[in-house]
């Protein structure tokens, strides 16, 4: 569609004609008990200030409290209904929040989405951040570190997607530089598999896709992976390749900005495991990760506002059987906080009819397409 001219944060005209529209609803639906109708106000709102988002809603919400007294609204969270409104406290109004974390996981292999070389979900997933950071965000400057036994002479691979401008990777071992690449972005034909210009920031963040490789000197007890100097790279795995023995790849999980790149641990028997991620002890994205997304929700819960969970799904590319452990997981949560949820979707490609699902055994049902498993875990909460 094309873009809309009046922006809804900052033009009066569109907000008036914002709460015009609720109050309509306001008029036609009056009467109807909230139990069978109430008023979402907008979904998943972005790239607002939460002062002035909550205000436009207070607002609204008053309008159609002055037509309907008893109407039941609920107002999405900001940043794509991710995180409570706490200006709202007090205000005669529900929150809704909709869970799809982590996304790499529920939007694996979406169309809609940049998903390119995004390893294919695991539950629970390793706490792997996919960025290296250089001296143009210090603050985030930091190395991915792999310690242990190379008795052997080992190749360590690094699947770079993004480079931001540009970025000099920097390989040590034992703390003496073996491996040193600028990389940079820009128009036309290169390294790159293709090449992308952000206006907004009027630099290149070209898409490489592509291994670089490095041979670790045999008796290492210590890497570290950095970015040394320009923006920021990303990546979507670290392949970990001893000579004679089985090699061990490690995709990178999560996208999320500014978090720290994890450290791991080799062992004797050629075992890997992570030992730091993302800054904290969580080394695994898994139930206990999944209540503390929930949690800010709870703490809302408490204050006397009524929450709900507006969405949440998995989408049909990421393993079935995978799908429904994280969704069980989900469930149970959400059956132990008191809180009521609506599947995205009920008939398509997040849904329990007509998913397109590679790897289930559909049941036929009045003409459609039933995912049996997903309907039972469902009833079951």
């Amino acid at each position: 569609p094309p873009r809309e001219a009046l922006n809804l944060w900052t033009d009066a005209k569109a907000q008036e004609a914002f709460i015009e529209h609720w109050e309509v609803f306001a008029r036609r639906y009056q009467g109807i008990p909230s139990r069978n109708l109430s008023f979402n106000l907008l979904n998943e709102p972005s790239g607002v200030e939460a002062r002035v988002y909550a205000e436009l809603m207070k607002r609204t919400i008053e309008a159609i409290h002055r037509i309907d007294p008893e109407r039941l609204v609920v107002v999405d969270g900001l940043n794509y209904a991710r995180q409570p409104v706490w200006e709202l406290v007090g205000v005669k109004a529900a929150q809704s929040f909709h869970n799809y974390e982590p996304f790499r996981f529920t939007h694996y292999q979406a169309e809609w989405v940049d998903s390119a070389g995004w390893a294919e979900p695991r539950w629970p997933l390793p706490l792997v951040p996919d960025k290296l950071y250089g001296v143009m965000k210090p603050e985030l400057q930091s190395p991915m570190v792999i310690e242990g036994d190379f008795p052997v002479e080992t190749e360590l691979s690094l699947r770079v997607q993004v480079v931001s401008n540009y970025a000099r990777l920097v390989v040590k071992a034992d703390g003496r530089r073996i491996y040193n690449k600028m990389l940079r972005s820009g128009p036309g034909q290169g390294e790159w598999k293709k090449a992308v210009y952000r206006e907004e920031w009027r630099i290149y963040q070209n898409i490489f896709d592509r291994d670089y490789t490095v041979t670790i000197p045999p008796g290492t007890k210590r890497v570290e992976v950095m970015v040394t100097s320009g923006d920021w790279l990303s990546f979507s795995q670290v392949t970990i390749a001893p000579k004679g023995r089985e090699k061990i790849v490690i995709p990178s999980t999560v996208s999320d900005w500014g978090l720290p790149p994890a450290a791991f641990q080799i062992g004797p028997d050629g075992s890997c495991r992570i030992i730091r991620a993302g800054g904290s002890d969580d080394v695994y994205l898994d139930k206990a990760w999944l209540r503390k997304t929930i949690g800010p929700w709870l703490d809302l819960k408490k204050q006397g506002v009524g929450v709900m969970v507006g969405e949440w799904g998995v989408y049909n590319k990421t393993p079935h059987d995978v799908s429904l452990r994280w969704m069980e997981d989900l469930l149970d949560l959400f059956k132990e906080a008191g809180l009521g949820w609506a599947l995205w979707n009920f008939e398509g490609t997040f849904g329990i009819i007509n998913s397109n699902r590679a790897d289930v055994k559909y049941v036929p049902y009045d003409g459609d397409q039933l995912d049996g498993a997903m309907l039972e875990l469902l009833q079951k909460y």
